[in-house]
């Protein structure tokens, strides 16, 4: 059974940091695509960054460019996120996601298994 934990949400102020990190058992993510996402409420689900399976391709979504760093370390079979100038805007549930490597990384559907998801407030 394949089970991805995110943690390390929470509130900061507008300008702070976070690091969240999605923990995966059941599957072995070194051959596997990573991606995160996010969904405010009201709102449809976002894509926010991805990373190929060694690492050598990394997307991120428009808004985040810059700010935000995805990272993986295989061995402990696990995927992070930092983010650093949080805004407001960023408030969300962020979600992990895992799926094959030859995938559309930005389309959510295209990911076989998700986390439960981490709360994340960035206030004004």
């Amino acid at each position: 059974q394949v089970q991805l934990v995110e943690s390390g949400g929470g509130l900061v102020q507008a300008g702070g940091s976070l690091r969240l990190s999605c923990a995966v058992s059941g599957r072995p993510i070194s051959v596997y695509g990573m991606g995160w996402f996010r969904q405010a409420p009201g709102a449809e689900r976002e894509f926010v960054a991805a990373i190929s399976s060694r690492g050598q391709r990394i997307f991120y979504g428009d808004s985040v460019k810059g700010r935000f760093t995805i990272s993986r370390d295989n061995a402990k079979n696990t995927i992070y996120l930092q983010m650093n100038s949080l805004e407001p805007e960023d408030t969300a549930v962020y979600y992990c996601a895992i799926g094959p490597d030859y995938i559309n990384f930005k389309k959510s559907h295209e990911y076989d298994y998700w986390g439960q998801g981490t709360q994340v407030t960035a206030s004004s």
